[in-house]
């Protein structure tokens, strides 16, 4: 019996690694223009650049701005390999690039400024009628989850883009910053937001484990299962709905700058919470409500989630409907995640896996994994 029980944490803590392994990061580009003409930024995370250059040259395990600057010519190059703007279908000359470095909410990004020139030059006179394409490929070789979140900022229009592996290329006219087009962007956004948030996905698990169990004051690996389906799926409803009320609330509280705090209070704050839905699993008949957890630590993911938002910028011409896109795909990401937890949880609720290898290993996982990216997050480790 120890010996399965210690089979079964190994091989969920080998889960959570492949599964944090393959956790994926943004890059954050910016189109707009000045007096001069065509302004583009591009601001990439260090260790995604550390990747490509192996910038660490003391192997300390931190990259330094002087390590990173002594490769300034190749990794323009790159840049300009990965970065290709387009006017009429004619590639626009990106010239030198001015590399800074700048802070984000995940640490230090490497950024470079452009000012393009096309063959028709492009001014406030004729920026409308420009036809302009951009194409982004940084990293997609070495990280197929990586994401290029592009923010379109002209004075008729503003619009966002995101470029995968399976779409590269953005085409940047007024026609795709409808409305239309940009619920459907931040939409796709919102899903991609939950799916690639481990913390987030974690969180949610963690409050529908104990979904198809009946609470009672034995141990909680005795606890019997539910005898009807829709039993769990009024609990799942009850929880997901707590969640989805208080996130939405404080994401709009958030894009509307009534309440903003800092992201160095707020990522810490979301992995306590994922820490004490876990061990709130383990506490057995002393255990919390999880639908009112679900709302109080609902509200503090709500302002991690504004924070992707403003990161990739909100087009105030559609602010309601990026706002609005956003937080149907976060619904849409996570039922689609309870679509899948549920019916194995329902069907393996009997047995002794569930109970001790899902219910228990798992809660317990979880919450290590919690600490661990709260030292994280708090620069103590």
């Amino acid at each position: 019996m120890k010996k399965l029980k210690f089979a079964l944490l190994f091989m969920l803590i080998g889960m959570f690694q492949n599964v944090q392994a393959h956790s994926s990061s943004n890059s954050f580009l910016s189109l707009s223009n000045d007096e001069a003409g065509l302004v583009l930024r591009a601001d990439i995370h260090l260790r995604d650049v550390d990747l490509i250059f192996k910038l660490d040259h003391d192997r300390n395990g931190q990259v330094t701005w002087a390590e990173t600057i002594s490769k300034e010519i190749a990794i323009s190059k790159w840049l300009e390999q990965g970065i290709q703007l387009h006017e009429s279908g004619q590639a626009c000359k990106l010239g030198n690039a001015d590399i800074q470095a700048s802070e984000h909410a995940d640490g230090i990004y490497l950024s470079a400024l452009w000012h393009p020139t096309c063959n028709q030059k492009i001014e406030k006179t004729n920026l409308n009628k420009a036809v302009l394409s951009l194409s982004y490929t940084l990293m997609f070789a070495q990280d197929n989850l990586h994401r290029g979140l592009l923010k379109l900022d002209f004075p008729e229009f503003q619009s966002s883009a995101i470029f995968s592996p399976e779409h590269p290329h953005a085409q940047l006219t007024k026609a795709n910053a409808s409305v239309v087009q940009v619920l459907y962007q931040y939409f796709l956004e919102g899903i991609w937001h939950i799916w690639i948030g481990v913390d987030h996905i974690l969180f949610l698990i963690s409050l529908l484990v104990l979904a198809p169990l009946q609470s009672s004051r034995a141990r909680i690996t005795q606890w019997h299962a539910v005898p009807h389906f829709r039993s769990a799926v009024v609990d799942v409803l009850s929880v997901v709905t707590s969640f989805t009320i208080a996130h939405s609330i404080t994401l709009g509280v958030s894009i509307m700058k009534w309440l903003e705090p800092s992201p160095s209070l707020i990522e810490p704050a979301i992995a306590i919470s994922v820490v004490a839905v876990a061990l709130n699993n383990l506490l057995g008949w002393s255990s919390l409500k999880r639908w009112p957890l679900a709302f109080v630590f609902g509200l503090i993911h709500g302002f991690g989630f504004a924070n992707v938002l403003l990161d990739l910028g909100l087009p105030s011409s559609a602010l309601a409907a990026a706002l609005g896109g956003f937080n149907l795909g976060v619904e849409f990401g996570q039922l689609v995640i309870v679509c899948v937890f549920l019916p194995f949880a329902w069907l393996l609720r009997n047995t002794f896996f569930y109970r001790w290898g899902v219910v228990v290993c798992g809660s317990a996982i979880i919450a290590v994994c919690g600490t661990l990216w709260v030292l994280q997050r708090t620069g103590l480790v």
